[in-house]
């Protein structure tokens, strides 16, 4: 369909009546001029309130299960009467209690099993996307904008890895032209949930970490859509963390690699599964404030004509860097590399950085805190035997470090650049751990003590140039006078 647009709101941007309004002002708006489509977040904090739920559930905690059901209600209830006119909040009130009863059926049956099954679990949690949509589209339709709640599971065709789905292209090309295009060319506004999917036999799954974005990139994909546009609650894709850096400003335009590596290492920018779908098409990106949003915003890009050095520094606390040293010249420290990264990749376990030493033989990788305690019970299975006859030293854990990241596609053949970013850290005295650079120079990853990420970012950011100040200056010493 020509000149597509498709459009994601994520859950500040559809947190409360009063923003489903701005969203679905922004829609129709956009409507008027060319075809629009709509991906859905859940509500903000309704994800979590439907994982906690379930945990209480799995405990058998029946208050708990009820103080959750009970809130899960009435935020949805309070959102439908201020959204809608009087004449439709009846009919609306019973769908949302309906979708609320099948959240609560499956829930009670995990408080009757003690445990969540992951297929399960998928299917609960969807139901915070699907209570978005069904809102928002009532409320286009009752602002005179045809419209039309639409379960991503019926377009999504995903594998069965519940809990971290990916889709399967083909068939969901096929199936969401087939329900999705006959909606658009008749004029309506399809508002789509974001974040689940289904087996091609119809079980549901979710997409994992971003996922409702990834959900919009999908179909953007599968629609041959002009473009996406994602709908956050900032002005778009920053130089720094603003928390961290104050004078970080807005990037005009980056690349796909620059925003996949920015997310990867802790930007607050799009997961880089979102991207993947849209590289062959080359479908452009914008990232917008739905609070602001006659601000440009940041366009991602395939390429750009003039690369330009580093463009952002990314950083992450929530981290812990995990070391391994054979004990014995006679292991071989490459076998054990190999095994101890096999055994975390079967955990489903992102590595943000990995860094070896040659002589040693030891190496060291960083994994967010969240999924430290499986990469240690994956390493300790993995390496039991090596562990057991002291083959390696025991498996050491630092949890007291943070990860910077300048990245940039101008950075790969700038001479003394890495040279300047170690000085820049050194310079506020911020000792360096471990530091890895990518072969295609698009990234160098830096880990730090904790208790000096700020200062090393703020250090980086401004060497950089980035920012409203200028790159701190390099010193030199005077050379001595000779004596004549």
């Amino acid at each position: 369909m020509k000149d597509l647009v498709v459009m994601k709101f994520g859950g500040t941007s559809v947190g409360s009546a009063e923003r489903m309004r701005a969203a679905a002002r922004l829609a129709s708006e956009e409507r008027k001029k060319r075809p629009v489509a709509v991906v859905v977040s859940a509500m903000s904090k309704i994800t979590d309130l439907l994982l906690g739920a379930m945990r209480h559930a799995e405990a058998g905690d029946q208050a708990g299960i009820e103080a959750n059901l009970a809130a899960l209600r009435a935020r949805h209830e309070e959102a439908c009467r201020d959204l809608l006119p009087e004449s439709r909040q009846a009919a609306v009130m019973a769908e949302v209690h309906k979708l609320v009863a099948e959240f609560e059926r499956i829930v009670r049956g995990m408080a009757m099993l003690g445990e969540r099954p992951p297929r399960s679990v998928d299917e609960a949690v969807a139901v915070g996307e699907r209570l978005s949509a069904l809102l928002v589209s009532e409320y286009l339709a009752s602002e005179g904008t045809p419209a039309a709640a639409i379960n991503a599971w019926d377009v999504i065709v995903t594998d069965a890895v519940f809990g971290n789905a990916s889709p399967l292209m083909d068939p969901t090309r096929e199936k969401a032209r087939a329900i999705l295009l006959p909606l658009l060319e008749e004029g309506a506004l399809p508002v789509i949930t974001g974040f689940n999917g289904a087996t091609a036999d119809g079980r549901p799954t979710t997409l994992g970490r971003g996922g409702s974005d990834f959900s919009a990139s999908i179909l953007a994909a599968a629609l041959d859509a002009a473009e996406l546009w994602i709908w956050t609650d900032v002005d778009g894709i920053m130089s720094a963390d603003p928390r961290l850096v104050p004078d970080a400003e807005v990037l005009d335009e980056i690349t796909y690699a620059e925003a996949a590596e920015l997310a990867y290492a802790g930007a607050k920018v799009l997961h880089p599964r979102t991207l993947a779908p849209l590289a062959e098409r080359k479908i452009p990106v914008w990232s917008k404030n739905s609070f602001a949003p006659e601000k440009p915003g940041t366009k991602i890009v395939p390429t750009v004509a003039t690369a330009h050095g580093t463009r952002a520094v990314a950083s992450m606390g929530n981290v812990a860097l995990v070391s391994l040293e054979p004990a014995s010249p006679e292991l071989n420290g490459v076998q054990v590399m190999g095994r101890a990264l096999e055994a975390v990749a079967r955990a489903n376990v992102e590595l943000l950085l990995v860094s070896s030493s040659s002589y040693r033989q030891n190496f060291c990788f960083l994994v967010r805190h969240e999924e430290l305690e499986r990469t240690l019970e994956a390493l300790e299975s993995a390496l039991a035997l090596e562990l057991a006859h002291h083959y390696l030293h025991p498996i050491q854990v630092d949890r007291n470090v943070g990860l910077l990241t300048a990245v940039g596609e101008g950075m790969q053949g700038k001479p003394g650049l890495a040279g300047r970013i170690f000085t820049a850290i050194s310079r506020v005295q911020v000792n360096i751990i471990a530091i890895a650079q990518g072969s295609s120079e698009l990234t160098i990853a830096v880990v730090v003590r904790r208790d000096g990420l700020e200062k090393a970012v703020q250090a980086v950011h401004a060497e950089s140039g980035l920012g409203h100040r200028p790159p701190v200056p390099v010193f030199t010493f005077p050379m001595p006078r000779r004596k004549e």
